[in-house]
Formats: structure tokens, C-alpha cells, sequence
């Protein structure tokens, strides 16, 4: 079984940075691509980031430019650093993978929100206030 433990969320003020990071301890993700999406109380998943298995990075619309995902394999470790903050950006950050994925098309617009991804961890609580 694929277990994924996101840390780093926290409370920020508006503008401020945080880096969340994900890790799997019994699983290595050096072959796999790796997500974030996010969830704010009452709304839908939304898509965050994703980084290939060649380090490649895709971005949501409403957080390119403002946040670099990252990852090292050595550490078995995937980072996201979010820059400039806002209110909307609170949420519970979860981090995903799964064999298969949302595919090109969903990568290249930046929104794979409706694929339901095979693993997710617990997430972590950002909160922007």
C-alpha cells in the first residue's frame, strides 16, 4: 500500500510563504508523478501542481507564478514553496499519485480536479489569515 504524509502547512499572514512537503515511507517516488491539490471548506478539490518523474512541473493557474514545486528523490521528498499568499489559498493541501494519471490534456490546462487519484495522504491545513 502507498502511504503519503504531507507536513508544512501552518497559519500565514497574507503575502507570506510556506513549503509543504510530501513523503512516503514505505513507497519511493523516484518512478512516479506527483500531485497537489487542495481543498477549502465547503468547495470542491482543486488542482495545485504536479511534477513528472523527470521533474517536470505543470501549475494551476491560480498559483503559477507564485509557487515552485520541487522534488528529491534522495529524500523520497516532494516539496511545494507557495510565495504570496492569499486567503483563497487556504485549504487542506493534499499530496496524490497514481500509476495512471489525469493524462496531457489535464496537465496542459492546468486542472485535474475530477481525476480521483488512487493514493492521497491525510493533507496538511494551510490557513492564510
Amino acid at each position: 500500500d502507498v502511504q503519503l504524509v504531507e507536513s508544512g502547512g501552518g497559519l500565514v499572514q497574507p503575502g507570506g510563504s510556506l513549503t509543504l512537503s510530501c513523503t512516503a515511507p514505505y513507497f519511493t517516488i523516484e518512478s512516479s508523478w506527483m500531485y497537489w491539490v487542495r481543498q477549502a471548506p465547503g468547495k470542491e478539490l482543486e488542482s495545485v501542481s504536479c511534477i513528472s518523474s523527470g521533474h517536470t512541473p505543470y501549475y494551476a493557474e491560480s498559483v503559477k507564478g507564485r509557487s515552485t514545486i520541487s522534488r528529491d528523490n534522495g529524500k523520497n521528498t516532494m516539496y511545494l514553496q507557495m510565495n504570496g499568499l492569499k486567503p483563497e489559498d487556504s485549504g487542506v493541501y493534499y499530496c496524490a499519485t497514481d500509476p495512471e494519471g489525469p493524462g496531457p490534456a489535464a496537465l496542459a490546462r492546468g486542472d485535474w480536479s475530477g481525476y480521483e487519484f488512487l493514493y492521497a495522504g491525510q493533507g496538511t491545513q494551510v490557513t492564510v489569515s
